[in-house]
């Protein structure tokens, strides 16, 4: 039974995923949805655990009788987040699926039938030319947004007022650029408001005013516990298109850049964070190390004498292993001897050695690295993250480790070209605060569930890696339900923004404990 402080007016978050609009609405309302629909069993059970007071429909749409899920009682919200990869860009000139372009007329059924005072639908920002299709599958390029304007068309013969507007996530909170099309309908005379943006770029007036807060980052969400291991000690090593696109990060990210993103690498305790580089510097560890002098990636094989890390790599070859590797001109101790002849170096001529994180190395620089798209070289982590897709992993994070640079050891300088290739001097030197440090390992990994839950704004608590029956998630799972999440804060703003009346201060997971 619904608790009479509760209002009367039902909420449904059809078409909900794992959870992100119900999230979102939860926060504003401080009550559950009380339904959920979604034909896909892995979301909904997604969707239970964390929304267990949630009545849930696992079937299509289409077979949901929206009298008979109402059961007289009216409805004050009618969410809709249709499958969208049939319009967006990303799917490029395949041909489309009819029935799956057409869910979005799911919110005319409910329209005519129960008729919610207020129906959200959210969708890529390519809905607007919803059109007719061409035989085979394909859209037809002179009819575009012909459907769309009979849908809007539509709900406005059954007495809704209707806009729409193209919104981006990190102007309200969630550390995304994700942006999405919003369509908002409602039938009770209300004007529809779209909430302002609460985040913006750090750079900008309005932010440096106070007007805003500055953009949450990607650095927010990286959990900076989890290794990074070396992309050259791999035993798959990585494809040609990303060794390129982690070598042009790094020259464009950490060796070109003035500012580059760091943290300290004692990453040990509850209490580490990382920091960026236009705040003062935490605490050097005394036990900085010597390290490579000049690193630069080096051919195994053939006549190829190397090259510096801000070029290109030479073909990968499928036999045996990797065949580049980061070399140094020098390694010098930076331990100090336990044993004679125990020097915990290594010769110049070998590839380096792994380099783990403890506190003897100072600095670790961080960015991006995309793996689809155009994008050739990532993004900084100050940055808010990508559009975190449904498709699989395709973001990671680059890490390049740093050691203190001294001039005066023993072997060649770093302002000298190398013995063995010329090259120019600030290959592999990064200037920071006015201090010289030197990369001597690479590592990449990709970002994990639990990182792209919270780059879409999810709480910290949210159960994203079991069922409600405690079945374990596949990754792959976990992946697919972020990435076709709404980013909760959007759902928040919007139901805050038009329906004031069902929000309260406070969460339901506050008033439960208080």
């Amino acid at each position: 039974m619904m608790p009479a402080r509760w209002p009367k007016e039902i909420i449904i978050d059809s078409f909900a995923g794992g959870g992100g609009v119900s999230t979102g609405i939860e926060k504003a309302t401080g009550r559950p949805v009380d339904i959920a629909i979604n034909h896909d069993l892995v979301a909904i059970s997604m969707h239970k655990v964390n929304h267990p007071d949630t009545f849930h429909y696992c079937e299509n749409v289409w077979d949901v009788d929206p009298r008979e899920a109402v059961k007289g009682r009216p409805v004050g919200l009618f969410w809709l987040s249709p499958d969208c990869k049939h319009f967006s860009k990303a799917k490029g000139g395949k041909p489309v699926e009819k029935h799956i372009r057409g869910l979005a007329w799911v919110a005319v059924r409910w329209a005519a039938t129960v008729r919610p005072r207020v129906i959200i639908l959210e969708n890529v920002e390519e809905f607007k030319t919803w059109g007719p299709l061409l035989e085979g599958g394909k859209s037809d390029p002179k009819k575009k947004g012909r459907t769309f304007n009979s849908f809007v068309n539509t709900l406005k013969r059954q007495g809704y007022h209707v806009e729409w507007k193209e919104l981006r996530a990190c102007g309200y909170g969630a550390p995304t650029i994700r942006k999405r099309f919003f369509l908002i309908a409602r039938c009770d005379g209300l004007p529809i408001v779209w909430p302002e943006p609460t985040h913006g770029d750090p750079e900008s007036d309005a932010v440096k005013s106070g007007k805003l807060k500055p953009w949450r980052t990607a650095a927010e969400i990286i959990d900076w516990s989890l290794p990074c291991p070396s992309i050259f000690e791999r035993k798959r090593p990585l494809a040609e298109n990303t060794m390129r696109r982690i070598a042009r990060g790094i020259q464009k990210f950490v060796i070109d850049n003035p500012r580059p993103f760091i943290i300290k690498v004692n990453h040990g305790g509850k209490d580490f964070r990382g920091q960026e580089i236009d705040s003062p510097m935490q605490t050097i560890t005394p036990k900085n190390g010597w390290g490579v002098v000049m690193p630069f990636i080096s051919r195994q094989f053939g006549n190829s004498v190397g090259h510096s890390v801000d070029m290109p790599l030479g073909t990968i070859t499928a036999g045996g292993g990797g065949k580049s590797q980061l070399v140094a001109a020098f390694l010098s101790k930076y331990h100090g001897e336990k044993h004679p002849g125990d020097t915990r170096g290594q010769l110049p001529d070998e590839p380096i050695r792994t380099l783990d994180t403890s506190n003897r190395f100072s600095l670790i620089t961080s960015h991006l690295i995309k793996l689809r798209g155009t994008c050739q070289h990532g993004q900084p982590v100050t940055e808010p993250m990508p559009t975190i897709t449904a498709a699989g992993l395709h973001v990671g994070e680059v890490r390049a480790f740093l050691l203190k640079y001294y001039g005066t050891n023993t072997g060649q300088r770093c302002d000298e070209p190398l013995q063995t290739i010329t090259s120019k001097h600030r290959f592999g030197l990064v200037t920071v605060h006015g201090e010289k440090y030197q990369i001597v390992d690479i590592g990449m990994r990709m970002l994990e569930p639990h990182e792209l839950f919270a780059a879409q704004g999810f709480p910290a608590d949210y159960v994203i890696d079991r069922d409600d029956q405690g079945k374990k998630l596949s990754k792959a799972a976990q992946v697919a339900l972020c990435g076709n999440s709404v980013p909760p804060v959007m759902a928040e703003a919007l139901v805050r923004a038009n329906l004031p009346e069902l929000c309260e201060n406070k969460p339901i997971r506050e008033r439960v404990m208080n």
